[in-house]
């Protein structure tokens, strides 16, 4: 019986301090990551508002590739007939 007291005693003067010490800096950790997750949303959330001009921007981007396309394959078809 004296085992038990002497066991429960430490187990409440070593153990249970330790794991609330340990809880407390998982939680901490948790806090922070909980900061950055709200930060990265309020950034996605301003960059949406920014994305309005997109597809305007990529037709331009696809007829510009057009262009250098058929200028690529005029160029191709030039140097081909020079080397053959």
């Amino acid at each position: 019986m004296v085992l038990w007291w002497i066991g429960n005693a430490v187990l409440l003067l070593v153990v249970v301090p330790v794991v609330i010490f340990l809880l407390n800096r998982v939680l901490a950790a948790v806090e922070r990551i909980r900061g950055a997750t709200d930060d990265i949303l309020a950034g996605g959330v301003a960059l949406t508002g920014k994305l309005d001009g997109v597809p305007e921007a990529l037709a331009v981007t696809d007829k510009t590739i057009e262009e250098i396309k058929v200028g690529a394959v005029r160029y191709a078809g030039s140097v081909a007939r020079l080397l053959g």
